[in-house]
């Protein structure tokens, strides 16, 4: 394998940092007119939910995803498996099971040991066989940086969908994850720190959100809304939740888990071009009085493979939170959603 490469020195920005940002998204959105969308599609693109669903039969629907970005580790097979995990999470925040995934690779053939992509492929491939799902095929091309990730398709049945829009007035909302991925990153790229001091950061976005396999049928009937966290921060994911919802997500800033060192890179100015158009997107929908600014880049910080955010009904989200400690223990309840208040476009809001 080649010697001595950083993969994070061979990019200007990595994971899902590297996103375009939502606001510009939304506008270049705006302005192509897309095909109609036919009735056995249950869930497209218009509110933001995290993959597409097709109905099949009563029984079974299909679940669509892509997700592809440059390096945000050093490693090569850490990368696949970070790229791996963060496009199979989609899959997982619709409610669906991961059950094949396409390949997306784009290369330097003449800059690059071909070593490093038999690395990354490995470390997709094993965190897809983790999943129970099978890499079938996929397209490559010869490019001038590396981009890797994955197409998902996974199964859900039709009555058990989770979307962004099912946010109940009274739920509890849960997040899987802790937050910083972003700063912890950008701090390794900077190479003030190395890989193996962030690794609990690294263990974390290769963990996938197979929150399912943890949760009863009573559990999982609770759920009345998710999205995963990533590019677009908590900030922007909770927001678009709330949109779609019509609801107010309310959140305890004490509540939020976060890594140890999130403060200390945040506050040593380690942040990405993400934190701050993370920032313009929820401008005016987004209520932190009270907050210092490191605490408000807590809420912008681009996460990469990062966790669930699910709407939950109350009286069974300490069982829910209960059962995901198993699994990851950050998982916690960070706040309820309430109805929005007449001509408030206040879509998320926080306490100190």
């Amino acid at each position: 394998m080649q010697k001595n490469i950083l993969l994070t020195q061979t990019v200007q920005k990595g994971g899902c940092a590297a996103k375009v940002a939502a606001t510009e998204l939304r506008q270049i959105l705006s302005q192509v007119k897309f095909p109609p969308v036919f009735k056995d599609v249950i869930v497209d693109g218009h509110l933001m939910d995290d993959a597409a669903v097709i109905q099949v039969n009563e029984s079974l629907a299909l679940v669509q995803t892509l997700d592809f970005f440059t390096p945000i580790v050093d490693s090569p097979y850490i990368f696949g498996q970070i790229a791996a995990a963060n496009a199979l999470s989609d899959v997982y925040a619709m409610g669906g099971l991961p059950r094949t995934a396409l390949a997306i690779l784009a290369f330097p053939l003449i800059s690059m040991d071909k070593s490093v992509i038999v690395e990354v492929l490995q470390g997709a491939s094993d965190k897809i066989s983790e999943s129970g799902s099978s890499l079938v095929g996929g397209h490559s091309i010869d490019d001038d940086t590396l981009k890797f990730g994955l197409s998902v398709t996974g199964y859900v049945h039709p009555q058990r969908i989770w979307k962004n829009s099912g946010a109940q007035a009274g739920d509890q909302l849960i997040l899987t994850k802790a937050l910083g991925t972003g700063t912890a990153t950008a701090t390794l790229k900077k190479q003030e720190v190395t890989e193996a001091e962030i690794t609990t950061e690294i263990e974390s976005m290769c963990e996938l959100n197979n929150i399912s396999e943890f949760l009863g049928a009573e559990q999982l009937s609770a759920i009345h809304a998710a999205t995963d966290i990533t590019g677009f921060g908590l900030a922007g994911h909770a927001v678009q939740m709330g949109r779609a919802s019509n609801k107010t997500l309310q959140m305890n800033f004490k509540d939020l888990p976060v890594f140890d060192r999130t403060f200390y890179f945040i506050e040593k100015g380690n942040l990405t071009k993400a934190h701050r158009t993370n920032k313009e997107y929820v401008l005016e929908e987004f209520l932190a009085e009270g907050l210092t600014d490191s605490q408000r880049q807590v809420f912008y910080d681009p996460q990469t493979s990062g966790g669930l955010l699910l709407s939950v009904r109350k009286e069974l989200a300490e069982s829910v939170v209960t059962s995901l400690q198993r699994k990851n223990k950050y998982t916690t309840i960070i706040g309820e959603v309430a109805d929005s208040q007449n001509q408030s476009n206040i879509r998320l809001q926080i306490t100190n």
